[in-house]
């Protein structure tokens, strides 16, 4: 297995001469870190004021450091992270989306050119192992016309806790019975099969090396290793592949919580891809520093403005405007 190590990524950002100098230490999620590094880039060339350094180790490990106040704020792509590690100190932080993407199958059998279609039933057979040929009569079935090889599964999921997994794992717990009985939707699954790769650039890399192979892992991240992704079938019986219109399509049906959590999976629109999700970072309610207070809030600012025209371009959605709006209010209970 090809073993991806993420290095500390170096963000500058101007403010006004009267804010001291400040770092400020982030980790959590790989789900997001394209789209956080082209933030962090446009910044370097910049007279810094604040420098933020984001660790892309995985939700569960970042939210962990967070906990443990090795980090100053983490990133994650389940809102339910807190609730899963410390549902004691959930009330101590606050949830700030960034920006919305998707979870998409990839796959890589050679020789086939066709795009692969996916139920919900299948794709929970096979990451419970009972689907272990691509030739199997529920995949012929979901796609006609497609000459599926005789060829052996092999499915790859991460190694480490992840909010990618949890987007995945409740996609198949809202739809597959079996799934949730056995699985549920958790950001550590335990994976009844399967190989490990560490972050959606492992999971990526490793599916890129063996043929007959299956993951999941952030849309950009299939689109800048050329992977083949499969369509899925949507709550609407459609099968749908992941893009920006169809991601988009997902958020329209949002409905976010007082505490600015939401999940769009499985979304009842008819176009919708239905493995969308929001990525948050996860910001302490209160800092005892007032000027990284001050930097964490302003940061947080030029996410939701300049940050947001960036998102596109690296096979992100940009939030609803109403989610924006409400997310700038949350930025004046940060104390």
């Amino acid at each position: 297995m090809t073993h991806i190590r993420y290095g500390w990524i170096l963000l500058c950002i101007a403010f006004p001469a009267t804010l001291q100098a400040q770092d400020l230490k982030a980790a959590g999620a790989t789900f997001p870190y394209p789209i956080y590094a082209k933030w962090f880039a446009n910044f370097t060339s910049r007279n810094p004021d604040v420098r933020i350094r984001y660790d892309a180790i995985g939700s569960e490990a970042g939210i962990r450091k967070l906990l443990a106040h090795e980090v100053d704020f983490g990133a994650s792509d389940s809102p339910q992270i807190l609730h899963e590690l410390a549902p004691d100190k959930e009330s101590q932080y606050l949830l700030f989306p960034s920006v919305v993407g998707a979870a998409v199958p990839i796959v890589n059998l050679p020789g086939l050119s066709a795009d692969v279609s996916f139920t919900p039933e299948i794709l929970g057979g096979i990451y419970l192992g009972k689907i272990t040929k691509w030739n199997d009569p529920l995949l012929r079935q979901a796609n006609r016309g497609v000459d599926l090889p005789a060829m052996d599964i092999v499915v790859v999921h991460r190694a480490d806790g992840s909010g990618t997994s949890y987007t995945w794992t409740d996609f198949l717990s809202k739809t597959d019975p079996e799934w949730k009985d056995q699985v549920g939707s958790t950001v550590a699954p335990k994976w009844p099969t399967g190989r490990a790769a560490t972050g959606n650039e492992g999971v990526a890399q490793l599916v890129k090396e063996l043929g007959g192979s299956i993951g999941y892992v952030e849309f950009i991240y299939a689109l800048q290793n050329h992977l083949s992704m499969g369509k899925v079938r949507n709550q609407k019986g459609q099968f749908v592949a992941a893009d920006l219109e169809s991601i988009e399509a997902a958020a329209s049906s949002v409905a976010m919580t007082a505490d600015m959590k939401a999940s769009i999976v499985n979304s009842p629109q008819s176009n919708a891809y239905p493995i969308s999700s929001f990525t948050w970072l996860v910001v302490p309610a209160h800092f005892e520093d007032a000027a990284k207070r001050q930097a964490m809030q302003n940061f947080l600012q030029w996410m939701l403005s300049q940050g947001q025209r960036q998102a596109a371009s690296l096979g992100y959605l940009a939030l609803p405007t109403e989610v924006a709006i409400r997310e700038e209010a949350e930025i004046s209970r940060i104390n």
